[in-house]
């Protein structure tokens, strides 16, 4: 029986060290990206729990499941998962769906990598990918674009033929650098539409202010 227990215990001590050494280099890049490069840039702690809650679960469940045999059924029942969980949520930006990309694609690089794959060749890939997003967000090309959804109560600006002055009001009264706009639900008993704004953002991060704070300054100013 001890020697049972002492075998036990040295495998499950190789398999603890692994399991440690391979989790503790995924959460170092997820820390480069997601608080060095995604929240300098944002400031969202929503996505910010939500990236590191998907990682650390993704991780676990591709770490603990490769040495397991799955049949097709499972397999599908996965799949058949997600699919579920897409659908029920709200859509999101496509800026915010590529860092979720991101940290699934560390979390299963991190996880899965075969014992033929050394230590630095797993750096170097974990690198790349850290690297390449900090290089495109830095990028003069990758400008951010932001939306805000605002209450507009000017309905004669609708006429397709006042677009211009419409974008010009818009500017004005919501004091952002509006460069285009979409029209959504207009209230003909109240006399408002619902607009959805879209302006370059700041790049400085102390120039940024929380999501709802704007957007109820935004209604406030615009009705």
């Amino acid at each position: 029986m001890s020697n049972l227990l002492g075998a036990f215990a040295i495998s499950l001590g190789d398999g603890a060290g692994m399991l440690l050494a391979r989790l503790g280099l995924n959460m170092l890049f997820m820390v480069v990206v997601v608080r060095l490069v995604y929240y300098r840039l944002y400031r969202s702690r929503d996505y910010v729990f939500t990236y590191f809650l998907i990682n650390l679960v993704t991780f676990s469940l591709a770490y603990l499941l490769s040495n397991v045999p799955l049949e097709l059924g499972f397999a599908l029942g996965l799949f058949a998962v997600f699919g579920i969980l897409r659908y029920r949520t709200e859509a999101i930006r496509v800026r915010n769906l590529t860092y979720l990309f991101v940290v699934i694609g560390i979390a299963l690089l991190n996880a899965l990598a075969s014992g033929g794959i050394t230590l630095a060749e797993l750096l170097i890939a974990n690198a790349v990918i850290v690297g390449t997003v900090g290089i495109l967000e830095a990028a003069p090309f990758s400008g951010r674009e932001e939306s805000r959804l605002v209450r507009y109560d000017r309905l004669d600006l609708l006429d397709p033929a006042a677009a211009a002055e419409l974008l010009e009001d818009l500017r004005k009264r919501t004091h952002l650098p509006v460069e285009r706009f979409e029209i959504g639900d207009v209230d003909l008993l109240r006399d408002s539409a619902d607009i959805t704004i879209h302006y370059r953002s700041e790049t400085s991060p102390r120039s940024r202010r929380s999501s709802s704070a704007l957007s109820r300054e935004l209604s406030s100013r615009v009705r």
